[in-house]
């Protein structure tokens, strides 16, 4: 950081080594040292958030990045960045259902919280501004997303009917070209789709 990012000024008091359990209280604001609380089935939190993803292949300009700044304030936002490069990318896309490894700089989640359940529809909003702004800095053909951040915006199952060209909507956003073999695979183990939520992995239909 001192080498390539001087101008932050940055030194290890700055910085907080945790475990990965530690890490997931931190995010949930409860304290590091009391994992017993992540037994508890009651949520502690009253607030509602919005979160979107997309995955970053080329360098953002300059310009880019100062007309992000900017959004970032107006919809009262901020950024999780994921790095990528290293061993994930010595992994090939199929070789496991995740595919979002070689070429990809750094994985972006956005996320924006609030109290007043009066407010969704501002805050929703601005996420979705803030996502349309992202568009030419982004992956394309599809548009990646991170599974594990799960976006309704992308598009969700009916009860239990959906197509492959509907859950192709999300799940090549997701899964990218392990899509198919992954629709595949749940026709034989789950043919009746009885394990489905919002954005499951549909089913051929038998002929």
């Amino acid at each position: 950081m001192q080498d390539n990012f001087p101008e932050l000024s940055l030194d290890r008091s700055n910085c907080t080594e945790i475990s990965w359990i530690e890490s997931v209280l931190y995010f949930a604001g409860m304290s590091i040292n009391e994992s017993e609380a992540l037994l508890g089935r009651t949520q502690q939190s009253k607030s509602f958030f919005k979160a979107k993803s997309d995955y970053v292949t080329k360098p953002i300009s300059e310009a880019g990045l100062e007309g992000l700044w900017q959004t970032l304030i107006e919809v009262e936002a901020y950024l999780i960045l994921t790095p990528y490069g290293g061993k994930m990318s010595e992994i090939s896309d199929s070789e496991t259902p995740f595919p979002h490894r070689i070429g990809n700089i750094f994985g972006i989640q956005y996320m924006v919280t609030w109290d007043d359940g009066k407010e969704t529809e501002k805050h929703v909003g601005g996420m979705r501004r803030l996502y349309d702004y992202m568009e030419p800095y982004v992956s394309k053909s599809a548009r990646g997303a991170y599974l594990n951040y799960r976006d309704l915006d992308l598009g969700r199952n009916n009860a239990c009917n959906t197509s492959y060209g509907q859950a192709s909507i999300w799940g090549l956003k997701y899964f990218k070209n392990n899509f198919r073999r992954l629709v595949h695979v749940k026709t034989l183990v789950d043919p009746g789709n009885f394990f489905r939520n919002e954005q499951s992995i549909p089913v051929f239909p038998s002929i």
